[in-house]
């Protein structure tokens, strides 16, 4: 009977260790399987500017390469099967380029926040990069994103040739798979089956960076990109012509994607930071200011042809400047948009005081104030001297812009509707990080203020990289509603919101 007992107990042991059931530990996690629905993401390349290609705090870097959000989308795509994702990494960490071992002008080191005078101040890290654009960097590259590009330069033969410098690009010059080859052949030509484009902000935000001191050419009507310069906004038809083009190339081989429209350009920190009324004054300099040896004289001007009838009452309150004792005290600004007076008298130029609705450029907050001749105390940049239009954007220079923006996105919308495309409203998005911010997992809140928001880097104008997460998985969300997939997307916590050094 023991034998018997012995021999079941044996049994019963051996059956349940027999059992089809794999043994697992239980304080394992399950596995999660990720599916593509009915996209194929096994070959993707992303198409675009600079962010695209990971540009942050001014310059493009190895680690802000790395926190691009085509290479964040990668990384979800490697979960459904997607493959290597290649990027024509820069040389070093500073993003400095060169040119013949000399400094490229207007290519330094990126920025960081120094203490170093006490009140945090964003200056180009020391060292020379290491970038030479002439070594070129083998391909063919799933990062395509390029630095600087307008829409019409990724069809433009040369844009990488260095002997069309300064019309073609330092960036895409390094990456090029031969100097005529264009931006949209080479990405075409991996045969990717899953592609992201978004392009077209460099198209109008050139033109806002200079505060709007170049051409509109939706006003102007002139189609030919050939002749445009590089801060104007580029006509909407030619747009059209372009974006259209460029996504019957890139669907060529039944290839899926998804486009991002265009951010509403003048709501980043780059227009949002610098007052339009910065300046302290004490009481004597006021007084100077509004004497007649001053802007006295100039009021006067304005009140003289208000009574002949040659200037409107509305004109003239617009016009007429008067500073005050205190800590606010509105800029001293050229207006082309105003009345030309100099027909009546030299001395009344296009000049007015800035209000809440004109947008000061970033980059005035370091020339306000400055003296425009060192001989000459009165000549303050901003309060005896005028700013000129570079560093300022008025209501009808954003009008110009703020139409662009729309146009372009209509476009945009219904050629992604026609090529079957996902889409990621990129606009609205942006507009609600600058307004009201966005809450993250742990409770903390990203915003557009600059330097401390964590959503744009030094520059004022390019994400950071926990802005570039945000955007991956606004991409992420968009992809998977179109093509049914369930990717994750990523942590926004794990990428920087600023570069420390």
């Amino acid at each position: 009977m023991k034998k018997i007992i012995a021999i079941f107990g044996l049994s019963v042991l051996f059956v349940s260790c027999s059992d089809d059931d794999p043994i697992t530990d239980p304080t394992e996690p399950t596995p999660i399987t990720y599916t593509s629905g009915s996209a194929d993401f096994t070959k993707y390349v992303s198409v675009g500017n600079s962010l695209t290609a990971g540009y942050s705090d001014n310059a493009l870097f190895i680690d802000g390469q790395t926190a691009s959000y085509p290479n964040m989308l990668a990384s979800n795509f490697a979960l459904v099967g997607g493959g290597d994702f290649k990027i024509p990494f820069m040389a070093d960490n500073l993003g400095g380029l060169t040119l013949g071992g000399s400094a490229l002008d207007g290519f330094g080191n990126r920025l960081y926040l120094s203490f170093a005078t006490g009140s945090p101040n964003p200056i180009p890290v020391s060292g020379n990069g290491s970038t030479e654009v002439t070594n070129v960097v083998a391909g063919p590259f799933n990062n395509m994103g390029v630095p600087g590009a307008h829409s019409y330069h990724l069809i433009a033969p040369g844009y990488g040739n260095v002997q069309a410098l300064p019309n073609a690009n330092p960036y895409f010059i390094r990456m090029a798979s031969s100097p005529n080859s264009t931006v949209l052949a080479d990405a075409v030509s991996q045969n990717a089956t899953f592609f992201s484009l978004w392009i077209g902000s460099n198209d109008i935000l050139g033109y806002a960076l200079v505060g709007g001191d170049a051409e509109d050419h939706n006003s102007t009507g002139n189609l030919d990109p050939a002749t445009y310069g590089r801060n104007d906004i580029t006509n909407t038809n030619t747009f059209a012509s372009v974006y259209g083009g460029i996504l019957a190339a890139l669907t060529s081989n039944d290839a899926d994607g998804v486009v991002a429209n265009i951010p509403d350009v003048t709501a980043v920190p780059y227009f949002t930071t610098v007052p339009y009324n910065p300046v302290p004054l004490d009481a004597p300099t006021a007084g100077f200011l509004n004497s007649a040896s001053a802007y006295g004289a100039y009021n006067g001007g304005l009140a003289q042809l208000n009574g002949l009838g040659l200037l409107s009452d509305e004109e003239l309150a617009k016009r007429t400047i008067n500073f005050s004792a205190g800590a606010s005290n509105a800029v001293v600004i050229f207006d082309e948009d105003l009345t030309d007076l100099t027909i009546y008298n030299p001395a009344l130029t296009n000049m007015r005081q800035a209000t809440a609705d004109d947008l000061i450029v970033l980059t005035a907050r370091s020339f306000i104030g400055t003296l425009a001749d060192p001989n000459n105390p009165s000549s303050v940049n901003g309060i005896g001297v005028p700013l000129a239009d570079k560093w300022v954007l008025t209501p009808e220079e954003q009008l110009s812009v703020t139409n662009a923006v729309t146009e372009y996105n209509q476009v945009i919308a219904t050629l992604a509707a026609q090529y079957n495309l996902a889409i990621v409203d990129a606009n609205a998005y942006l507009n609600n990080v600058a307004t009201t911010g966005v809450s993250l997992s742990d409770g903390s809140s990203v915003t557009a203020t600059y330097a401390t928001g964590g959503a744009f880097s030094l520059d004022g104008v390019h994400l950071s990289p926990r802005g570039y997460a945000l955007v991956a998985n606004l991409f992420i969300k968009s992809i998977n509603t179109k093509y049914g997939s369930d990717l994750p997307g990523v942590n926004p916590l794990d990428y920087k919101g600023l570069y420390i050094n």
